[in-house]
């Protein structure tokens, strides 16, 4: 069992095997040529990236020991002459190899032979890194049935029969005032607060489950679009129900003004955990993001709402009246498409080529390093400064890229574009009575989302005309991500709303605090007992275990305060 915790040996040869990280490796490195040489690497996580100078090799020269990156494949070249920092294709070199087949732990060696060839071997197999969530389930499982026990236990020991009828009477009660309530709903924004804790706890150090470095989608990129989308379809259903209580379109307002700039201020609070330096505070952020998207969006809703509304008697303008009472916000969310798409294409930026999307640095073998994200990184310093940005996306450490934010001021008008998409979701739920209609809305939507972002990002990582990209918030990441969130609430809400196979739990429960939820696991993130440390942390099996403990002390929360019925929302 102990390939299921990533054991290794803790020294190999003369090499300290503990010293590594996770998704490191160990690698020797000789040379029997006769001149000095120069080894250089990339990742395949770096995309149209030159190769990057690791250190010179004297001649004849041997156990020479570098630390290499097992996460992606990894490609060798050793030249005859240095090259400098960075080596490009236009120069040929001695050898040149690629290896997809590094693991953990393991231990390679490198040899660069007296004719200028490369021989690679495998010294020291490494270790499977997947087993670790097996392990972690088995572990968790067990910690769950344990706690079901005893609580059974002490329920019995403390088993009042008077009690346990008032609390049946009470629970009868509850579900019945949450009968109105779409459950799949809050399961959903549940799932997305729970996983948004987990994936920002680490995510154990899966590089597929960390945010992409530029393009792509990785699972911790699905978290913020989700949210906001679920944000848009509760728009719809909150301003009926006030519309329907007699509250004017101006007391909305103000209250969704209100809430706006309370989710804002959260967010610069929350910035300013490490130090409250002003000249550098970081002005934008997820909430801030939120707060701006539900401004926007929510005002434009409630003017554009209708108090009575009186459904056609024709079956065809049933079948599109949701459209009609959308037409106002459908208008808008077009024009913001187009203005998003103008700025970025049609934006002169100073010493980058017109509409470009990649991260700079050394992305396209270095020829636009400090022009990350184009358009959008050159409209956010130039509002907010390059002190407020953000200093460390992900991009910086994949491609040496300069400071951008992921949650800039650009960024904000398709995040708007997201929660209006999210409202129309909303307002086909007011509109169409019946589960089959809704989901056949729901699903026809995400097939038409779908097919629109896939043709936008080619159907592939890098080489559409708008990449899949949550640093730039792409048109194509939006309508992939409102696809999937489609799909998603469809599922969801057949299975809970409609058949009641599940009641949600605890998700549901997760769902009615999220905001408790996001802002707690951000300011104890540092302390006991959500986090912890035991020795240097190198395993995916410890950073997993670790991440998903901190997940369930906040769902363990979430259960409390739904036990208490204390509920926060802004």
């Amino acid at each position: 069992m102990s390939f299921l915790v990533e054991y290794t040996d803790p020294h190999w040869r003369d090499l300290d095997m503990r010293e590594l990280s996770v998704d490191q490796a160990y690698l020797y490195l000789e040379s029997q040529y006769a001149e000095h040489s120069y080894l250089y690497t990339l990742s395949d996580n770096c995309y149209t990236c030159p190769y990057t100078k690791v250190k010179s090799l004297p001649p004849d020269t041997g156990a020479l020991v570098e630390t290499v990156s097992s996460d992606y494949a990894l490609s060798f070249k050793i030249y005859a002459h240095d090259q400098g920092h960075y080596a490009y294709d236009n120069v040929s070199a001695l050898c040149a190899l690629r290896r997809s087949d590094l693991q953990e732990f393991g231990v390679y060696n490198l040899t660069l032979l007296s004719n200028g060839s490369c021989n690679f071997a495998v010294d020291k197999p490494g270790v499977p890194i997947n087993y670790a969530f097996l392990s972690v389930f088995v572990l968790v499982a067990a910690f769950l049935i344990l706690l079901k026990l005893l609580s059974c236990a002490w329920h019995r020991y403390r088993y009042d029969e008077a009690a346990a009828v008032a609390d049946s009477i009470g629970d009868a009660a509850a579900k019945a005032t949450q009968r109105k309530r779409l459950r799949s709903l809050d399961t959903f924004r549940g799932l997305s607060i729970v996983l948004m804790i987990f994936v920002n706890s680490g995510g154990g150090g899966y590089q597929w489950i960390e945010h992409a470095a530029w393009n792509g989608l990785h699972l911790a990129d699905i978290v913020f679009p989700s949210f906001l989308w679920i944000m848009g379809v509760c728009i719809p259903l909150s301003i009926k129900a006030q519309l329907s209580r007699g509250i004017s379109k101006s007391q909305i307002c103000l209250r969704i003004v209100w809430r706006a700039c309370k989710l804002f201020a959260i967010g610069l609070c929350l910035n300013s955990a490490s130090g409250p330096q002003l000249e550098q505070l970081r002005l934008m952020g997820v909430l801030q993001r939120f707060g701006i998207a539900y401004l926007v969006a929510g005002v434009l809703h409630t003017l554009c709402s209708r108090r009575d509304q009186l459904s056609p008697q024709r079956a065809w303008q049933r079948a599109i009246y949701d459209i009609c009472l959308f037409s106002g916000e459908l208008a808008v969310l077009l024009a913001l498409i187009a203005t998003y798409l103008g700025l970025t294409f049609g934006l002169p930026v100073p010493g980058c080529p017109l509409g470009y999307l990649g991260p700079g640095g050394k992305s396209q073998n270095a020829a636009n390093p400090k022009c990350i994200g184009g358009a959008a990184g050159y409209v956010d310093e130039l509002v907010l400064g390059q002190a407020h940005i953000y200093q460390h996306p992900t991009a910086k450490y994949v491609y040496d890229a300069t400071a951008f934010d992921p949650e800039g001021i650009f960024g904000c008008v398709l995040s708007v574009v997201q929660t209006l998409l999210g409202a129309f979701a909303g307002v086909t739920l007011l509109v169409h009575p019946t589960w089959q209609s809704r989901l056949k809305r729901w699903l026809l939507g995400a097939l038409l989302l779908g097919l629109l972002g896939g043709a936008l990002c080619g159907f592939s990582r890098e080489n559409g005309i708008i990449p899949v990209n949550k640093n730039l918030w792409s048109l194509s990441f939006v309508f992939v991500t409102v696809a999937l969130a489609l799909l998603l609430l469809s599922l969801l809400y057949y299975v809970i709303d409609v058949r009641q196979w599940w009641s949600g739990y605890p998700f549901t429960e997760c769902g009615m605090n999220a905001i408790i939820m996001y802002v707690g696991h951000t300011i104890m993130h540092r302390m006991l007992p959500w986090h912890w440390r035991i020795g240097a942390m190198n395993t995916h099996f410890l950073l997993l275990l670790e991440s998903v403990w901190n997940t369930l002390v906040w769902v363990g929360i979430a259960l409390y305060l739904d036990s208490r019925q204390f509920y926060y929302s802004l």
